[in-house]
């Protein structure tokens, strides 16, 4: 070659560069969850930036200028309407734009439909879409080869919330943690002795410590949600920090959901199903059970926030409109402060009731002595006791023969199961054959079970209940009597639905259940009739030697 010759070609080199120039690119960037975003200390974890170097190595393959890079951090490709994606197609409708450059066609879109949407909305606009890791184009097997790949990361999206299901499922169902630990614990990872990371939860100390207190002293009734808010946040009671939002105190409807989250009892919740939990409870059972009553008495009684409270306030009504009766409170020419009980409909001038105010001490006194008619005596509490328990053992003797057809629906069960594994050990059942008949098996069996513990379950279950009301109406008068106002206004709550003060303050209740049952006078008369009938048949079989009836009637009675 020529001095000539050399010069020329590299002239047409500068003027006819291999490549294009001046082509124009976007890149735009993803990760599906927020500690995908934040992994490794940093705003954009570890995927970003290694799917950025990808993208740019693609634009100077293709001799292109990046004018614009758009990131959604922790932003599922399930959705269409992530913001930096919603920013770029705006924007390169309104600026020239040669190529929209993605780490992967599955950062774009992970179903079909959007897909395509997403697509026709760039090539609208005359932006062609580039894959860094995979050979897409607008030629048609570029075209062919991108539809199978969104197809295959539809696939992959929908089949992995499937199994995340599956497994959160059966996480739940062994008392694991499934979501982020609510206030007061905190999630952490252990080795188990194989050197794996297991996740579980353990209580954070210092908020666990106010969590645990809070429920206890909410549980006495004395406190409203905004006192015990205000009491919390001055205690120290703050949310855990995190690489995007520092600590700061919790909100009063973050605090109604402690106190009715069961997570604290002990318990697991996943898709509305309750499971045994496997982490330590940071309040009994019992108490958790006494603030739920407490937060429906608050409720019912709309006095979260009133300046005039009594245990009394949300009980009792007017006998005379059935409007509630409200607490208002009257000062005299002295300056003294009388307590008052008002109708709230004549408060209010809704209605034409005249019932007068009454005060509440006396109101007080009526419902103490009302107690006094509700107890029972302790001949009542046995007559009526023994004549229900004596139906239970009836209602179970007649359903014996569906108990004994469940058990030997369930042994059926059993020695199928048993031969449909040793048929599959001689080679008769294949596997896939195997596994879907255990799984029909172990449904039916599962359903045998549980109505065999139902049937016993549910009559021990009302027994125990039976009793420990019956316990209580025996002694309700001393009970009331010695109650403060809290555990009074849980007694009222128990035992009536409304309380009646008429104009002649005559006091008239509607009973919650079940003593609306016990407190029935018929009831409680044939029990005693039916009682003594039993006492008095007992000794004449006894006189005439019948030992064996006479101590079944015993055990009745």
């Amino acid at each position: 070659m020529t001095i000539v010759d050399a010069e020329q070609s590299a002239l047409n080199s500068l003027v006819t560069p291999s490549r294009p120039m001046g082509a124009v690119a976007v890149t735009y960037l993803r990760v599906s969850t927020k500690e995908q975003a934040e992994r490794g200390g940093t705003d954009e974890g570890f995927s970003i930036p290694a799917q950025r170097d990808a993208n740019h190595r693609k634009a100077d393959d293709l001799g292109a200028t990046i004018v614009e890079e758009f990131v959604d951090a922790g932003e599922s490709a399930r959705k269409a309407d992530r913001p930096d994606l919603m920013r770029m197609i705006k924007y390169v409708t309104k600026h020239k734009v040669d190529y929209c450059i993605v780490h992967k066609v599955d950062r774009l879109a992970r179903n079909r439909a959007d897909d395509v949407a997403i697509h026709l909305a760039l090539r609208d606009s005359g932006v062609m879409l580039v894959s860094a890791t995979e050979n897409i184009d607008e030629t048609p097997s570029g075209m062919l080869l991108h539809g199978i790949m969104s197809t295959i990361a539809e696939f992959y999206s929908r089949n992995l919330a499937t199994e995340t299901v599956k497994g959160l499922s059966q996480k739940a169902a062994s008392g694991g943690t499934v979501t982020k630990a609510p206030l007061g614990y905190r999630n952490v990872g252990v080795r188990d002795e194989y050197g794996r990371e297991v996740r579980t939860v353990e209580v954070d100390q210092e908020r666990g410590k106010l969590i645990r207190w809070a429920f206890q002293v909410y549980a006495s009734g004395e406190w409203s949600t905004n006192q015990l808010h205000a009491e919390l946040t001055a205690r120290g009671l703050t949310t855990p920090p995190t690489p995007r939002r520092p600590s700061k105190p919790i909100g009063r409807s973050s605090l109604h959901r402690i106190l009715t989250n069961p997570y604290y009892k002990g318990d697991v919740t996943y898709q509305g199903v309750t499971y045994k939990g496997t982490h330590q409870a940071l309040v009994p059972a019992e108490v958790w059970y006494q603030v739920q009553t407490v937060l429906s008495m608050h409720r019912s009684a709309a006095d979260a926030t009133q300046i005039h409270d009594h245990y009394l306030k949300g009980t009792v009504f007017c006998g005379q409109c059935g409007a509630r009766l409200l607490v208002c409170n009257a000062k005299n020419a002295r300056g003294n402060i009388y307590p008052y009980f008002v109708c709230a409909a004549r408060h209010s001038g809704r209605g034409t009731c005249t019932r007068q105010a009454m005060l509440i001490e006396e109101v007080e006194r009526l419902i103490e002595r009302h107690y006094e008619t509700v107890q029972i005596t302790k001949q009542t509490r046995q007559a009526v006791a023994a004549k229900l328990h004596a139906t239970f053992d009836e209602l179970m003797a007649s359903e014996s023969d569906a108990l004994e057809a469940m058990t030997t629906e369930r042994n059926r069960l059993e020695d199928e199961q048993l031969r449909v594994l040793q048929a599959h050990y001689a080679g008769a059942v294949p596997l896939d054959l195997l596994k879907k008949e255990q799984d029909r098996i172990s449904a039916a069996l599962e359903t045998i079970e549980h109505r065999i513990t139902a049937h016993h379950g549910e009559y021990a279950e009302a027994r125990a209940n039976l009793d420990d009301s019956l316990d209580l109406l025996e002694h309700a008068a001393e009970v009331y009597a010695n109650c403060d106002d809290a555990n009074r206004r849980l007694c009222n709550q128990a035992f009536f639905k409304a309380i009646y003060i008429d104009e002649d303050n005559d006091v008239q209740v509607g009973y919650a259940t079940p003593f609306d049952a016990l407190t029935d006078r018929e009831l409680q008369t044939n029990a005693l009739v039916w009682a003594e009938d039993g006492r008095n048949e007992s000794e004449v079989r006894t006189l005439t030697g019948s030992t064996v009836e006479s101590s079944h009637l015993a055990h009745l009675g």
